[in-house]
């Protein structure tokens, strides 16, 4: 029962999105959907309801007057919904308890900001999600769902950014690395140029935000034009790698899997910017503060734990590690 009433909720959801979006494709982004997949979803509401809740137009799509009418009730039921969860989520932790809600993007740094987070607040009742997409991470947090969260976003691609959400900014330019089989031809260059693995299949997460677009434009920008390969299962994509079929994107701190190897681009192509993300007040400043170094250090620890990430700080001159520019 409580199930496809969460279902149904979801669907209202859908609804007010698309109206206040004024766009599909728009709605299906804040909601971290595909559009394909919402506009099924419209298509399931409307054949239930029995009636268009929407117009299409190459200028958007609007509410029918049906439409306006199922909105006008939608909109009270998502506002108790919302303050439903929250008051039985301030309960399940306990009068007067503690609760923290991170969210983060996939990243080895995660476990050791979590750890830092345990030995300053043991008291605290720390929850994660973990996520592929940084956008959701931010629709989470505006709607409540999250208190920060550690995302990152793609050189030349903004994220949808919601309106009281802020971000302070840990790595303004991390390097994306490139995974490649230990036996690839190029395995043995400390630096890798683009054009060296032009021929490549590259495997990409389609749920990943603008990873595949910001990657074809990289090899645009080289007068390449490379083979994508969508593949949302890690371990899938580690093994095509391994064995020589692909090559993919990597975070410089990612420990490289048995028979890979991990090693930077010539020119740093592709770039993203690291923060930490909250609502504006939701959290005193000196927590955010604290979660803030806490992230910071767990980030500098696995960035000295990877030797090639290490010698690139060193070659640019970073002061992130305590050798960096040393040389």
């Amino acid at each position: 029962m409580l199930a496809r009433v969460e279902l149904e909720v979801r669907h209202l959801r859908a609804l007010c999105a698309i109206a206040d979006t004024g766009s599909v494709r728009k709605a299906a982004v804040q909601l971290g959907m595909t559009q394909p997949s919402l506009t099924t979803q419209l298509r399931r509401i409307e054949s239930t309801v029995g009636g268009l809740l929407f117009t299409r137009s190459q200028h958007g799509s609007h509410p029918t007057p049906l439409g306006h009418s199922v909105l006008s009730r939608a909109r009270p039921i998502i506002a108790e919904m919302a303050a439903l969860v929250a008051a039985a989520r301030d309960a399940a932790v306990g009068v007067g308890g503690l609760r923290l809600r991170i969210g983060s993007i996939g990243s080895r740094a995660v476990t050791g900001w979590l750890r830092r987070i345990h030995r300053r607040l043991p008291d605290t009742d720390t929850t994660i999600h973990i996520e592929v997409s940084s956008n959701t991470l931010l629709q989470l947090l505006a709607t409540n769902q999250l208190d920060v969260a550690f995302v990152h976003e793609t050189a030349g691609f903004p994220l949808n950014v919601p309106e009281g959400v802020e971000r302070r900014v840990l790595i303004a330019a991390e390097p994306r690395f490139v995974s490649l089989s230990a036996t690839h031809a190029a395995a043995a260059r400390p630096v890798i140029p683009l054009a060296d693995l032009a021929g490549d299949p590259w495997i990409v997460d389609p749920t990943a935000d603008d990873e595949a677009t910001a990657l074809r434009r990289a090899f645009m920008a080289a007068g390449l034009d490379p083979r994508l390969l969508h593949v949302r299962d890690n371990t899938t994509a580690a093994e095509l790698v391994a064995c020589g079929e692909a090559v993919r994107p990597a975070a410089p701190t990612a420990d490289p899997v048995p028979g890979t190897v991990i090693r930077p681009l010539s020119g740093d192509p592709l770039t993203t910017q690291l923060s930490l993300a909250s609502r504006r007040g939701s959290l005193p400043l000196r927590e955010l503060d604290a979660l803030y170094a806490d992230l910071t250090a767990a980030y500098v620890d696995v960035a000295g734990a990877s030797a090639a990430y290490r010698s690139w700080l060193d070659r640019k001159g970073s002061p992130l590690l305590p050798s960096a520019g040393s040389r």
